[in-house]
């Protein structure tokens, strides 16, 4: 396939698994509504600055290789899910947001660095990621692909979720529903514990085909 057709099934593929909600999509929305906008930002920016690290180990071909390792990918996969466990149960412990004044310089203890730390390692740990990457490296983009389109594609996606995510942050931080689901944060703090903790296990369970 020529650059341009490539180009287009990637993007596409990329769009259709980044707006399925999955750890990316939560951890931004948590720090989005907790924190807030800006905060939200610095996650989405995280998330996309963790797909470098991807793109980095496919372009050096360590995707194909933990493709058909079961030891490598069994490392990684249980390093995702154990991460996604632990962020779990610190959002079940967590005690909601608020967006009132009184509690606005509690939420606003984690700093954006942090919350771009936790965008960056989320996504680098989060094996819906590893997946589509070792997807993407190894059935869709070949060996012989040159390395300024690996890079191209690499870049183009990392930009993709960023700008996603960023626009997830800033929708969701409307005034309107931001106080709106702030009466909820609980709930949402312990759908989205219960949702990491679950797929956590699901991927502990995971297989290599």
């Amino acid at each position: 396939m020529d650059f341009i057709s490539t180009y287009l099934i990637i993007m596409t593929a990329t769009f259709v698994t980044m707006v399925s909600p999955g750890p990316d999509f939560l951890i931004t929305l948590r720090n989005a509504l907790g924190v807030g906008r800006a905060s939200g930002i610095a996650t989405a920016i995280g998330v996309g600055m963790g797909i470098f690290v991807h793109v980095a180990y496919s372009v050096l071909g360590i995707a194909v290789i933990i493709s058909q390792s079961v030891i490598l990918f069994n490392i990684i996969k249980y390093l995702g899910a154990a991460y996604l466990v632990w962020a779990g149960i610190c959002a079940l412990r967590s005690k909601g947001w608020s967006v009132d004044h009184v509690e606005k310089a509690k939420n606003n203890q984690k700093t954006k660095l942090k919350c771009f730390v936790e965008g960056f390692v989320t996504n680098v740990l989060n094996p819906k990621a590893t997946l589509f990457f070792l997807a993407l490296f190894t059935q869709v983009i070949k060996p012989e692909t040159p390395l300024s389109w690996q890079i191209t594609y690499g870049t183009s996606i990392a930009i993709m979720v960023m700008m996603w995510f960023s626009i997830v942050a800033v929708g969701l931080t409307h005034a309107k529903i931001r106080m709106k689901l702030s009466s909820m944060s609980i709930w949402i703090d312990r759908m989205t514990g219960g949702f990491f903790i679950l797929l956590g296990l699901r991927i502990a369970a995971q297989k290599l085909d």
